[in-house]
């Protein structure tokens, strides 16, 4: 049982350290993948690029129903980003498809004779108004690595339109070639350096470059910007393979607004929607989760052509689409915090405490179990099954050597006193030891009533012919004597027949006569 026991020891201890090696070179790679059960929503709200909280219209829009007026106008504006990312197929343990809905809705407006208004939103199966609540929505998926988080090129789109009726996913999207940047989450293991990230607005790959280390809601960050350089939407076609819708205005130099020499007020201006951006992402840098992002858009109507040839006034003409700074919320920074510190926590275990505690817990084991077939040997011997070695035997001997067949011997001895005579000393029978206890043969107490000796060859002791019987027992008679005799004077048979001989092969048990 102590035998198997240390066994299970040994095991244990070898198991720990093999598992506390295993641990962090198998299993915590096997963590550092974008998990299929990735569900993140964001919410940023604009700020005004001063930082003053009160302002209630931090950002600018373009006032869509002035297409219908004789002049354009814009309005002063709050919005609010939403979007919400998740795992769809194709995913499977190598690459991780996200879909990601986005909206910018207009929470309220305020137009230039400082009249204030909240918008809303019409279901998505009714015609919109041009002052509906929804400013701008995209479905954008790509499929990623799951090691890396770096696009891979199996799926890469941006649904712009509305799926048609009876139409397909396909038929409202178009491809996103090329695409490099992350966007949605970093990789894991983030150095400061540059990286490349994806705009889905312009539809390129910009370079964010780190700038400094910051810590937000108790976690270490590396702070990323990228800048996307100016970008001509109406060049970026939407599914028919034309500009996208507002990208690009014919509409009256008055309407625009625009004066100066050589521009007459009904002359046609065609401007272009332009657009430009700077992101500021926080990411925790050991499993690349964005834990913080602030953006300033910036969006306009300018016109393509910057020749000389082209009017001053037109060269220089600017007019917002869409201005702001758009800020996570503090839920959605908090959100993203616990995420991370979660993943943290995860390989913190994975990769240091539990390998830790099973390598300590393996050295103890397997040091108990050193030390006790140690103190084993030194007192006596290697471990047997029934305990450890120099334990002592039932019979009080500590030795290491089991006994051989020869000394395990029973020996009964002699009776002290037979009733005619003295045996010697050293008249002793003994009996080999056999293999198995059950085959020993149990040599009976000498019983003077039943002894062959009494009954087949002694007739001094044999009931008397003539009836006598027994004499009653007397005080002269000595007690413990069983059978008294009437005629105790008979003559004697010869004890010394029945002597043991040990020289005599043939009749070992007599004397010859």
């Amino acid at each position: 049982m102590k035998r198997a026991a240390l066994a299970l020891l040994a095991f244990l201890g070898v198991a720990c350290i093999v598992a506390a090696i295993a641990i962090p070179t198998y299993l915590v790679p096997k963590l550092k993948v974008v998990p299929l059960d990735l569900d993140i929503t964001s919410v940023a709200s604009t700020v005004s690029a001063d930082g003053d909280a009160g302002d209630r219209f931090p950002a600018t829009i373009f006032d869509r129903c002035s297409l219908t007026k004789s002049k354009a106008a814009t309005l002063d504006a709050n919005l609010t980003q939403q979007r919400r990312s998740v795992i769809v197929d194709p995913s499977d343990k190598n690459q991780a498809t996200l879909q990601s809905g986005q909206t910018v809705q207009i929470d309220r407006v305020r137009d230039s004779s400082g009249k204030e208004r909240d918008l809303t939103m019409a279901s998505s199966d009714a015609d919109r108004k041009c002052d509906d609540a929804l400013l701008n929505a995209t479905v954008d998926r790509v499929s990623v690595n799951r090691e890396t988080s770096a696009p891979n090129g199996n799926v890469s789109e941006l649904q712009v339109e509305p799926i048609p009726e009876g139409g397909t996913v396909e038929e409202a999207s178009v491809k996103l070639e090329d695409r490099k940047g992350f966007q949605y989450k970093f990789g894991f293991d983030v150095q400061k350096r540059d990286y490349y990230y994806y705009d889905t607005t312009t539809r390129q790959d910009a370079t964010a470059k780190f700038v400094e280390e910051k810590t937000i809601d108790g976690v270490k960050t590396y702070h990323f910007v990228a800048d996307v350089p100016e970008t001509d939407l109406s060049n970026l076609p939407d599914p028919q393979g034309d500009a996208s819708l507002g990208t690009m205005l014919d509409m009256p130099a008055k309407w625009w607004g625009i004066k100066g020499r050589g521009v007459k007020p009904n002359d046609v201006i065609t401007m272009h929607r332009y657009a430009k951006a700077t992101r500021n992402v926080y990411v925790e840098p050991t499993t690349g989760t964005i834990i913080y992002g602030e953006e300033d858009q910036e969006q306009y109507f300018k016109s393509p052509d910057d020749s000389a040839d082209s009017p001053a006034a037109v060269r220089d003409f600017r007019m917002d689409a869409l201005k702001g700074r758009f800020k996570w919320s503090d839920a959605t920074v908090s959100q993203q915090a616990d995420r991370a510190q979660g993943y943290l926590n995860q390989l913190r275990w994975g990769g240091t405490i539990v390998p830790i505690i099973l390598g300590v817990l393996g050295v103890l084991l397997l040091l108990a179990w050193a030390l006790l077939v140690w103190f084993g040997r030194k007192r006596g011997g290697e471990p047997t099954d029934d305990g450890l070695a120099g334990e002592p035997t039932p019979d009080g001997d500590g030795g290491s050597e089991a006994a051989t067949p020869e000394e395990q011997t029973t020996v009964i001895p002699g009776p002290v006193a037979a009733p005619y005579g003295q045996y010697a000393a050293d008249d002793t029978t003994v009996l080999p030891a056999t293999p198995d206890e059950s085959s020993t043969q149990a040599i009976p107490a000498y019983d003077p009533l039943t002894s062959p000796m009494d009954t087949s060859q002694t007739e001094a002791f044999s009931a008397p012919a003539d009836g006598f019987g027994p004499i009653p027992q007397s005080d002269e008679q000595p007690s413990g004597y069983p059978y008294p005799y009437a005629d105790p004077t008979r003559p004697m048979p010869d004890v010394e027949q029945y002597r043991q001989d040990p020289d005599d092969e043939e009749h070992p048990g007599r004397h010859e006569r």
